[in-house]
């Protein structure tokens, strides 16, 4: 029995492919990772050669792909976006700063999938390991991308994607005239005019999600050999792990596959 009962322990554990986001999104999932692998589950985290923060550790394996940028090129790129969401100024400001800051960014994230996508040593490999599932950010599509080249069940770990395409792909109503939007500095308590406002406001992220998340449509297309969109690539998703606190959020109805776990962003003590 106690032989039996050891081997359903070791037949519990994982292969874990992970495709991380850099920045915030990797602090947070690289603390779920050291659980995971104390747990026995084998990760193998594939990440670009220059990142800010996604380096080799002893607790899972690191598969890295060339790009063609530096590191000071992309921190002076990541200090650039989040800059302006600490300044003031009018929506339209504030709109237009991110409209720019979501163009750099998309670039860097399109150019370094494009690089992994051409790797064909590292697809290879990826394709032969037999991976038991995909852990990834949808910030970045090429996780998503991954998942349905290598028909894995996919687990979404992510804070948002932009312009609510995360409650789109699932289908979470979203009304504008109850939701507040970004950068309106709405409450949940709208006067009338506020929801017409706020509803309104709303029209512009149709355009920037469009500009943001296009090219990693293209991009999936010419990789997989089918006409493929955002919104097919986020729906593939198994489970999404939404990294919020309803004590800093808006009360929102969620579907049986979306988890909150809470905004897990620093280390516990």
């Amino acid at each position: 029995v106690l032989l039996l009962l050891s081997l359903l322990g070791l037949a519990a554990a994982g292969k874990l492919l992970v495709v991380p986001a850099d920045g915030s999104h990797w602090l947070s999932m690289r603390e779920v990772l050291d659980m995971l692998q104390q747990k026995g589950h084998e990760v193998v985290v594939v990440a670009p050669e220059v990142s800010l923060h996604i380096k080799p550790a002893k607790n899972f394996v690191m598969k890295m792909y060339s790009v063609p940028y530096t590191e000071e090129d992309l921190k002076k790129q990541f200090q650039a976006f989040f800059h302006f969401s600490f300044e003031q100024g009018s929506f339209l400001e504030r709109f237009v700063k991110a409209y720019q800051g979501i163009k750099r960014i998309t670039n860097f994230g399109v150019t370094g999938c494009g690089h992994l996508l051409q790797n064909k040593e590292l697809i290879r490999y990826l394709e032969e390991s037999k991976f038991d599932a995909i852990l990834t950010d949808p910030v970045l599509l090429c996780g998503a991308i991954l998942a349905k080249h290598l028909s894995l069940p996919a687990v979404y770990f992510l804070r948002g994607v932009p312009c609510g395409l995360d409650f789109v792909a699932t289908q979470c109503p979203r009304p504008p005239s109850y939701v507040p939007r970004g950068f309106t500095q709405f409450t949940d308590h709208m006067t009338f005019l506020q929801r017409v406002k706020n509803l309104l406001l709303d029209i512009p992220n149709i355009f920037l999600c469009d500009f943001a998340f296009e090219p990693y449509s293209k991009l999936a297309s010419e990789f997989l050999q089918q006409d493929v969109t955002v919104l097919d690539l986020l729906r593939q998703a198994s489970v999404w792990l939404l990294r919020s606190d309803f004590v800093i959020e808006y009360p929102k109805p969620l579907m049986p596959n979306i988890i909150p776990i809470g905004g897990i962003n620093c280390a516990h003590k």
